[in-house]
């Protein structure tokens, strides 16, 4: 049987804590701001919650509820306009999908056409509340799940979240939002953010790489949908070097299942990934996200020295959210494959021999710009032609930013190219 969402794959008991404590809020109607590192399995573990039949089921008693995601992957713009139409949509969306009464899809269908068309926030926010109100008059309790709030980052402003603040109080707070953070909502615009805003963020949940048993779950599943190979003995290491973090555990199968790649014996899978173009990028974004005070704590957990009580209050996200972790004899990171970025980051030398050489990935991205010399690549090109093996898992922003951001420096010194930011597009490659 074919399955449109693979975490509806996932047995009951995936990630069974984090399940009763995110039902629990939801039934109290609760806001909870989900943080943890970009990629750490967030998203995964929130489409097992959304789509899951059996999770789902424990909505369906004696009050209804609707569930409204809001990917902000989705926006094409990130600007606070673009933001409201998106959730106006997906609400209208979410009423015509499930079995809500036909007039209720057409007044909320008139509502979203109405904003569209009118190009004011203040309509958009409005109709966003007619809407939400007209669901609960129907006996059901909205919760709108915002995924990858941070996207929206350069753009919020204090009115911004006053409106959402509106929103629910519009509902008589019968309203709940869930925000998928990487540090929380003050982090997401702190300088316009308040603390006092206790009602978008009433409950914090870090989630932290996943356990052994749930990391093999994620594993099976991937392995079972996508036909992927690996030796049986060797997937309890892959899961133990990846330390529950999804995205390494995702780019590990890829990589290990490209037509060129054989490795079958176990000591020779740790210096495989870590040598992994994509995987070191992905914990570039990691150790990038950090602040100088966190890096420091994360050298001295490497080296196995004691962190003094003012360090770790200083690096207490560290900790939250799943980086280091107490463990006999002191603290540990969580994966060995990030371990290994950690010490090629302290011991690689920056030495030119005067030639300037290309990565792999830098390499497709080179090529694919000057077959395209002074057009426009739209981002999804470049995914397609430098990633197409991730295409189905998706590819962040940040990935292709810092790609290009290698690739600009490197060619930069050689003056004959010159790549050209696109805003809200993609990049040029233009000759100097």
């Amino acid at each position: 049987m074919e399955f449109e969402i693979i975490e509806q794959t996932y047995p009951e008991q995936f990630r069974h804590n984090l399940t009763k404590e995110l039902t629990q809020h939801l039934e109290k109607r609760d806001s909870v701001v989900f943080i943890g590192m970009r990629r750490v399995g967030i998203s995964n573990f929130l489409r097992f919650f959304l789509y899951h039949k059996k999770v789902r089921s424990r909505f369906t008693g004696k009050f209804r509820y609707l569930f409204i995601p809001v990917d902000l992957n989705d926006l094409i713009e990130r600007t606070i306009s673009s933001f409201w139409v998106l959730t106006l949509k997906r609400i209208l969306d979410c009423v015509e999908t499930s079995d809500f009464n036909p007039k209720t899809g057409k007044y909320i269908e008139n509502l979203f056409l109405d904003g569209i068309q009118s190009k004011n926030n203040f309509i958009l926010v409005e109709n966003i509340k007619k809407s939400l109100n007209k669901i609960i008059g129907e006996g059901v309790y909205p919760t709108i799940f915002f995924l990858r709030f941070d996207r929206i980052s350069e753009a919020a402003s204090a009115d911004f979240f006053a409106n959402l603040e509106g929103i629910q109080s519009a509902t008589y707070n019968k309203l709940s939002f869930v925000f998928t953070t990487s540090r929380g909502l003050n982090s997401v615009s702190p300088k316009v953010f308040s603390h006092t805003s206790l009602s978008l963020a009433q409950s914090q949940i870090f989630l932290k790489p996943a356990g052994e048993t749930d990391s093999k779950i994620v594993c099976d599943a991937y392995l079972n949908r996508y036909n992927l190979q690996i030796p049986i003995s060797m997937e309890s290491e892959l899961i133990k070097l990846t330390g529950g973090y999804i995205q390494y555990l995702q780019l590990a199968l890829i990589s290990l299942n490209e037509p060129e790649v054989d490795i079958k014996k176990i000591k020779d899978l740790s210096e495989f990934l870590s040598n992994d173009e994509r995987i070191k990028l992905q914990s570039e974004e990691l150790l990038e996200e950090l602040t100088g005070g966190e890096q420091r704590t994360l050298l001295k957990v490497l080296n196995h020295q004691s962190l003094s009580k003012d360090e770790l209050k200083e690096s207490r996200y560290l900790l939250d959210s799943g980086f280091i972790f107490s463990s006999k004899g002191g603290f540990r990171i969580f994966s060995p494959i990030f371990e290994n970025f950690l010490k090629s980051k302290i011991s690689k030398g920056e030495g030119s021999n005067g030639k300037i050489e290309l990565s792999k990935k830098e390499h497709l991205l080179f090529s694919f710009l000057k077959e395209n010399l002074g057009e426009v690549c739209e981002r999804e090109a470049i995914i397609e032609a430098v990633w197409p093996e991730e295409e189905a898992l998706g590819v962040s922003d940040w990935a292709i930013d810092r790609l290009v951001a290698r690739l600009r420096k490197k060619i930069k010194e050689e003056g004959e190219y010159e790549i050209v930011t696109i805003k809200t597009r993609g990049f040029k490659l233009i000759k100097n």
